[in-house]
């Protein structure tokens, strides 16, 4: 018995499925012969009893346009908006030409537009016709007029913004903060935002076009009808009692479903996308503000007690809002209020559903074996001990300093670090870390994982009682301390971080001195592909035809490694373009291009008074490196022997020594010949001294000299 009455439980269901299914299949029938059909009440006239179904279909289709419109949670799910909105204003302007036919030739237009008219008017003509005037006037001034506003301007911002968006893609996706599939969703998804915007502005345009329509049609309808009531034998005011009701009922029927529709409209441009429907944020951010509802229920009480005031709808609401209060006085905010619901606000993302889906998926073989042939191109290997630091509740862990690090990086330097991948290493101490680099270590070091090392830069006084160690990233005398020393550390000048800062600034400065060495043809296809957009000759000039990825990516590694930043890639690439046809010598090529950036250099070297503190060669020194090692050698100049060499760095270093206390940074400063090959003798063994040419330094406001580095002979 039970699976017989299960059974014809099925039918039905089954049945109507299969409709859907069936409607859907046939959509494209369905929509051809609904447009037919409203282009047919245009010109065909339409018994009452049809029209009363049509009219009642329009209410119906007006309704349901705007509870779906309350209930999206994006404006990409309702992408067929505007086309819709076309054709709900095609279909009513259509009834409204049917009903028009019925009033002006038989004198009645069906039930529903009678029953509409002797609703509004009742016992007084000009009590109705005030009303559906009203009803017109806030139709046409307030709703019609401000979406359609809404809709230029929405269109207009989210035009403006689609490349700035785009751009943003593209640095998360070379960020590595999300994958490939994630940055096409994304791009999809503004892409479709500045259609379903541009559609909407065309669309409001259909809907105020309707607006003014309908008043002509109801003025049509009216005067109309008076002429033609008294033309048959009516007298003038039965006719105009007789016709006003009608015309008052063709109105509303048709103006109630465009003051819905255009409702709908405004809601749908000027929501914002969420995870939620608009009243659940709306109750939520409303009513997640505790203190604000029982500041109201106090004002609303305090209202009710005025002399002649009534008070008990004052009191009822107050009464009613001290509810509301006690029910959320322990939440403070929207996000509290939904997850004290029950209400799930977020979703995992595209690219963290992908990795749930490949975690759980388990791995062949030959997957794990692939896994181990790939390098990565930074990665930090820690002992056991340091495993806690990685993440930490308060955002100060190793994976929140090394995003902040990356982002500075790149505002710094102009370059999108690859992402740094940090794994446990058991053959490692437990209390040490490496810096690798595709795959080889560059650096190493220890940290005290719950203590705090206190650094002297020269400025303390007193010893502390801790453990001796070395800064990892200077090379400063150090020493580990508890916190309950920090105070007194750092009132005796010391300079007191914790221990993941120290690691994360070892890997910073280690960063810096092999950013030439990271950077791959990728990165550099992805900066000369963003200089497209906004310069996109110079890139048609310079690339394929005179320089290659690989001969670019050379001179931006000759300019990372001297410190030189590559944030202006329009200048770079330019200087690059302007030297191509002459040479394709990298090392002369960013000799070009440092110049090209001399303001940027000068402003990156000199203090805040714009003065740039030099030491330079005596011209005898310059004469004969430039002649020895410069593009154009002297055969006749003197041999540079080692000893030569090891004598003329310990006078630079020792007057780059002098010439820096205090505390200001010096630069070495050289003619252009020798600039090259004295900025590798300087940077092998003091690399954080740059070495600038006379060329360089045309942007600086004024130009020290600090001492001349001279040789007796």
């Amino acid at each position: 018995m039970a699976a017989t009455t299960s059974s014809k439980q099925g039918v039905p269901a089954a049945g109507i499925a299969g409709l859907g299914q069936l409607l859907i299949r046939h959509a494209d029938w369905v929509m051809g012969i609904g447009v037919l059909g409203m282009l047919l009440t245009l010109v065909t006239p339409i018994a009452p009893g049809l029209l009363d179904a049509l009219l009642a279909a329009n209410i119906a289709l007006s309704l349901m346009m705007l509870l779906v419109t309350l209930n999206v949670r994006d404006t990409s799910e309702l992408s067929t908006f505007p086309t819709l909105l076309l054709f709900a204003t095609l279909f009513r302007l259509g009834l409204n030409v049917a009903s028009t036919r019925l009033i002006l030739s038989e004198g009645k237009a069906g039930a529903m537009i009678e029953a509409f008219g002797a609703y509004v008017v009742r016992d007084d003509l000009t009590v109705g016709l005030i009303v559906f005037l009203i009803l017109i006037i806030i139709q046409f001034v307030v709703i019609t007029k401000g979406a359609g506003r809404i809709s230029e301007v929405a269109a207009r911002f989210v035009l403006d913004a689609m490349p700035g968006k785009q751009m943003a893609i593209d640095a998360d996706l070379n960020a590595g903060l999300i994958d490939a599939d994630e940055a096409r969703v994304r791009r999809q998804r503004v892409s479709r935002e500045a259609e379903f915007y541009g559609a909407m502005d065309g669309a409001s345009k259909f809907v105020r076009g309707d607006a003014i329509a309908g008043l002509i049609i109801t003025a049509l309808n009216l005067l109309g009808g008076i002429i033609v009531g008294t033309t048959a034998g009516l007298a003038f005011g039965d006719a105009a009692e007789r016709y006003s009701m009608l015309t008052i009922g063709d109105g509303l029927v048709s103006q109630i479903p465009a003051l819905f529709v255009s409702t709908a409209a405004a809601v749908l441009t000027t929501r914002a996308s969420g995870k939620l429907s608009l009243g659940q944020n709306l109750l939520a951010q409303v009513g997640g503000r505790p203190k604000a509802t029982i500041i109201v229920a106090g004002m609303l009480f305090g209202i009710g007690l005025l002399p002649g005031m009534p008070g008990t709808p004052f009191f009822l609401l107050a009464t009613l809002l001290m509810v509301v209060w006690r029910s959320t006085r322990h939440t403070n905010g929207s996000e509290a209020l939904l997850d004290a619901s029950g209400v799930v606000v977020a979703e995992p993302t595209l690219a963290a559903k992908a990795a749930a889906e490949a975690e759980s998926t388990p791995k062949s073989e030959d997957d794990e074996v692939k896994d181990l042939l790939g390098v990565d191109r930074i990665s930090v290997e820690i002992g056991y001990r340091l495993i806690p630091l990685v993440k930490d509740r308060n955002g100060s862990g190793i994976l929140d300093h090394v995003s902040q690090l990356r982002r500075r990086l790149a505002s710094r330097e102009g370059v999108v670090l690859p992402p740094v991948r940090i794994k446990d290493n058991i053959r490692i101490e437990p209390d040490g870390y490496r810096v690798l680099i595709g795959g080889s270590e560059v650096a190493r070091g220890t940290i005290e994982p719950d203590q705090f090392m206190a650094m002297d830069g020269g400025n303390a006084s007193g010893r502390l009682h801790g453990k001796a160690a070395k800064d990892p990233a200077f090379g400063l005398p150090a020493w580990w301390i508890p916190e309950a020393l920090r105070d007194e550390a750092e009132i005796l000048g010391y300079t007191v971080v914790d221990s993941v800062s120290v690691l994360v600034t070892h890997l910073s400065e280690v960063l810096r001195s092999n950013y030439g060495d990271i950077l791959s043809r990728d990165d550099v296809k992805a900066l000369v592909e963003g200089v497209k957009l906004i310069s996109p000759a110079v890139v048609e000039e310079l690339v394929p035809d005179r320089l290659g990825y690989g001969e670019i990516q050379q001179v931006l590694r000759n300019l990372l490694r001297e410190g030189v930043p590559v944030r202006n890639m329009p200048a770079i690439l330019e200087a690059l373009a302007d030297q191509a046809p002459r040479t394709k010598d990298p090392e002369q090529l960013t000799e070009a291009v440092r110049q090209r950036l001399g303001r940027t250099l000068c402003e990156l070297h000199s203090d805040r008074e714009g003065t740039l503190r030099a030491v330079t060669l005596d011209p005898a020194i310059e004469a004969r490196l430039a002649g020895a090692v410069g593009n154009q050698k002297d055969p006749d100049a003197q041999p540079m022997s080692p000893a030569y060499l090891q004598r003329l760095m310990e006078k630079l270093e020792q007057a780059l020594s002098d010439a820096a206390r205090g505390g200001s940074e010096v630069v070495v400063l050289v003619r252009s010949g020798a600039r090259r090959f004295l900025g590798e003798l300087v940077r092998s063994s003091l690399p954080r001294v740059p070495v600038l040419s006379y060329n360089e330094v045309v942007g600086a406001q004024r130009v020290q000299t600090a001492a001349i580095v001279q040789l007796d002979d």
